[in-house]
């Protein structure tokens, strides 16, 4: 006889809310390494057991701390593109370091954990696909100003303002004032502010 699928928690409890809230924290304070089922339990102040029964596999858990993040900032683009200005308000959200320390705790992460890099990867082609499609439908034949086609723009907009945050976090600014101006001068010349 075949084992029975292990039960799991439901993904709306609030109980698996606050496991994936303290596993996150456990990799902001002390890297992602750090994130065991007893440390993320003790943070949580749950017993081991219980985050297993949420989460049967570390793997798991990060994956949903991964989730969680990857739906904040789904959040943060769709409330850009419904702004009055929404290259600005998505530039904006390209450049915020709020989730800097977050976001390099899960490259590390992606770089020892193939599910994690996987996810990431599908996750980041498929807001690239949104962002290529506000740029078509903000921009329209605005984009001969450009000079590129919108995916280009959309990867050189991200390349930049990840630099800018990954270098930032790392106290290098040589260059950055600058290509801010740049990027900034080109959303200007792609729509002026406030025609969005």
């Amino acid at each position: 006889m075949a084992n029975a699928a292990r039960r799991v928690g439901a993904e709306s409890s609030a109980t698996r809310a606050l496991i994936v809230e303290a596993a996150e924290q456990v990799m902001l304070e002390e890297g992602y390494a750090a994130a065991s089922t007893r440390r993320v339990a003790a943070r949580a102040g749950l017993k081991p057991s219980l985050v297993h029964y949420y989460f049967p596999a570390t793997e798991d858990l990060l994956l949903a701390v991964n989730h969680k993040g990857a739906a904040e900032g789904d959040r943060r683009l769709e409330e850009a593109l419904a702004s009055p200005d929404p290259l600005r308000a998505l530039w904006k959200t390209m450049t915020d370091t709020s989730q800097t320390a977050l976001a390099l705790e899960t490259m590390a992460l992606a770089n020892h954990r193939k599910a994690i890099r996987t996810e990431i990867a599908r996750h980041v082609e498929e807001v690239r696909a949104r962002q290529v499609a506000a740029f078509e439908r903000l921009l329209g034949e605005r984009m001969t100003r450009f000079a590129g086609p919108p995916e280009a723009l959309a990867l050189v907009l991200t390349g930049i303002g990840r630099a800018l945050i990954m270098e930032g976090a790392l106290g290098v600014s040589a260059g950055h004032a600058e290509a801010a101006k740049w990027v900034e001068g080109l959303l200007d010349a792609l729509m002026p502010a406030g025609e969005g």
